[in-house]
């Protein structure tokens, strides 16, 4: 089955995501671009002053998306929801009576978005989804969305904004099983969604990251710190956590391979595993695969 999906409407777009009906300060929608992440870091780092604090880049296919690892994948118009989001939390930090922004936030950012993105699945296309440490939203277990940050530092002296981060998302949206780049992945058309709009969706998402996002700056990025809502960034996310509680293989940086549960969230955003024999181990970087058991066997599916 073929299906089609609205074309993105840029005007409708920049008002919805602009305030005072949005949270961004520039909205940018492209037909097509190698990579929105790609992009927006060179705009951050070669023209800060025309990129402020909560920029977006939206754009309707891309080919060459950008993942960990160095992996990359071939987007084609009107399959996903491509958008990659600018973030300056020291200069959005720096006003009277709001705490510096700690070091540690820097790796909440994509979780945040991650936060974001499975609450608008659930309210606006009416799929239940779930986070997937380090980076991905989970549908039944099949990898809907990916999400990859990227720290860019302004070119010349060092003069003018400070550090920023670039936090892109890729959701799957009107994909059939066979157009799908692996076995365990999935669409909202796949999983049952009653909204496929891009236009309805994506700032149904944006606009949900730029409030958290704004919380947690109110907070210095502090994790364990309530925000506005009450909740604070750790809690949210650990609720939506699938990988907790569950067996896992983690690689790790250098090929070398941990067996475990996954028990809980750190304070700055890693995993923390707790292998067979008890010990528990802090991961901060790397892949993490969700194991089953089939015969005593572990398998990876996730």
């Amino acid at each position: 089955m073929i299906r089609t999906i609205p074309a993105l409407e840029n005007s409708a777009l920049d008002r919805a995501l602009t305030y005072p009906l949005g949270g961004f300060r520039r909205v940018v929608v492209l037909g097509k671009t190698g990579s929105t992440n790609a992009d927006l870091a060179a705009h951050a780092a070669e023209e800060p002053a025309r990129w402020p604090d909560l920029s977006v880049l939206i754009a309707d296919s891309q080919i060459a998306g950008k993942g960990r690892l160095g992996r990359t994948w071939e987007v084609p118009a009107g399959a996903a929801m491509i958008s990659s989001v600018l973030l300056r939390p020291v200069d959005a930090s720096a006003h009277p009576g709001v705490p510096a922004f700690l070091p540690t936030g820097y790796g909440w950012l994509s979780i945040l978005a991650g936060i974001a993105l499975c609450q608008a699945v659930n309210a606006d296309a009416g799929v239940p989804a779930a986070l997937k440490w380090p980076n991905d939203v989970l549908v039944d277990g099949r990898k809907l969305a990916g999400i990859l940050a990227q720290v860019v530092f302004p070119e010349g002296d060092g003069a003018g904004p400070g550090p920023a981060v670039v936090v892109g998302a890729g959701v799957n949206i009107s994909q059939e099983r066979e157009q799908l780049p692996v076995e365990r992945a999935t669409s909202l058309a796949l999983a049952g969604a009653v909204m496929l709009d891009r236009n309805v969706l994506l700032p149904a998402y944006l606009n949900r990251f730029a409030r958290l996002y704004q919380d947690f700056v109110a907070v210095g990025g502090d994790a364990l710190r309530p925000l506005a809502g009450g909740e604070s960034a750790h809690s949210l996310a650990s609720a939506l956590m699938a990988t907790l509680g569950t067996a896992v293989r983690a690689e790790l940086p250098g090929g070398e391979m941990l067996y475990g549960t996954a028990v809980r969230l750190g304070g700055d955003g890693g995993l923390e595993v707790k292998a067979d024999d008890g010990t528990i181990h802090k991961i901060s970087a790397g892949d993490v695969v969700h194991l089953r058991r089939v015969d005593g066997t572990d398998v990876g599916y996730a």
